[in-house]
């Protein structure tokens, strides 16, 4: 093992950030490192880390850019400055020799802290088109840690390494399918699909995929909502047999052994948790999502034969019901899109990461 470190992960702000940032602390812990993350205030954070309570976690303020000509620079400018001065203060309580940041502007204040510092500084993007913070925060970091390749291009200036995007070591081991069915109260025999609406508001497509439901009383479903849409759904659905409604899965591994495919939105956390696991799919990018950037995740699974990429203004329940029934009642259709999403998958995303940021 190389020396131990002590590693402050900036990883919160959603789940596509917070989870691979655990993923990489539970590797680095297991190596015999110190590590500290670093997440936002916001509710999904504090409810995703209560179940890591082997790990450390501190809250900083989450600040979004506007905007530059934006009168609004200015507020943001200041609020910046003084978050860097409060992770200062951390990264030296903590005599951190690292700073990783997992994407978002809830990385740019410790990292550039830790550029400021004289610290070996890092930040991973999960996404196939980065986003504008991390192509910001690229400036003050000694390397950018990619999860695909179609990234490279957009770090011109940087040095990169392309490591996939980690996922959470209890995904390394699904329960049987029977066990998982279980769990969930869902039949053991028939076609099942996992729906994940989002963090970000699905409230369209959650409904075109109960209508499509509907259609397909043969089919089950294990829809996780969220809680802006939980409800809705549940009325929605109501007695429809073999439809389960989540607010939130704090099992995974059981979710997705449980269910044959996905239908969701195509942000890199879901996509890589799904190439990992080998699932078909049905990618519906967030329409409002920065630059379009999950269209341009979705577009490089599509490529690959692993799902289908549809755009939800395009959609409607009979459409669905057709992709749906083609991926569940054609066994060679299925199996293919599962080899070719198993293909995608970089099993030790994690331990190249911890190669890369402690081997300086």
């Amino acid at each position: 093992m190389s020396e131990k470190k002590k590693v402050i992960i900036a990883c919160g702000g959603t789940g596509g950030h917070l989870f691979p940032g655990i993923a990489v602390a539970e590797e680095l812990e297991r190596r015999g490192h110190e590590v500290l993350l670093l997440i936002s205030e916001k509710k999904v954070d504090a409810q995703a880390s209560k179940k890591y309570g082997n790990l450390k976690f501190r809250t900083v303020p989450a600040i979004a850019k506007p905007s530059t000509l934006s009168p609004k620079m200015i507020p943001f400018l200041f609020r910046l400055w003084s978050t860097v001065k409060q992770c200062k203060g951390i990264l030296k309580e903590q005599q951190a020799d690292i700073v990783l940041g997992m994407g978002g502007f809830t990385s740019l204040p410790p990292v550039l802290a830790g550029k400021k510092m004289g610290l070996a500084t890092f930040v991973h993007d999960s996404n196939a088109l980065p986003g504008k913070a991390n192509r910001l925060t690229a400036r003050w970091c000694r390397k950018v840690l990619l999860g695909f390749d179609a990234a490279k291009k957009y770090f011109p200036n940087s040095e990169t390494t392309i490591t996939g995007t980690p996922v959470r070591k209890e995904l390394e081991q699904l329960p049987s399918q029977e066990q998982a069915r279980a769990k969930y109260g869902l039949e053991p025999g028939a076609k099942t699909v996992l729906v994940m609406g989002g963090s970000q508001g699905a409230k369209h497509l959650n409904t075109l995929i109960v209508e499509a439901a509907k259609a397909m009383p043969e089919v089950q479903f294990l829809h996780i909502t969220g809680a802006s849409d939980h409800d809705r759904v549940l009325e929605l659905s109501k007695g429809r047999k073999g439809y389960h409604v989540l607010l939130f899965c704090d099992d995974m591994p059981s979710a997705y052994a449980a269910c044959d495919m996905a239908v969701c939105r195509s942000g890199a956390s879901s996509m890589t948790e799904l190439s990992y696991v080998g699932m078909p799919s049905v990618l519906v990018p967030y329409p409002y999502a920065a630059d379009d950037h999950q269209t341009f995740n979705a577009k490089v699974f599509e490529d690959a034969g692993a799902a289908v990429l549809r755009q939800e203004s395009d959609m409607d329940a009979g459409s669905l019901v057709a992709d749906i029934t083609r991926i569940t009642e054609e066994p060679a259709v299925w199996q293919e899109m599962k080899k070719q999403a198993d293909a995608l998958a970089e099993k030790d995303a994690s331990g190249r990461i911890c190669d890369v940021i402690t081997g300086i």
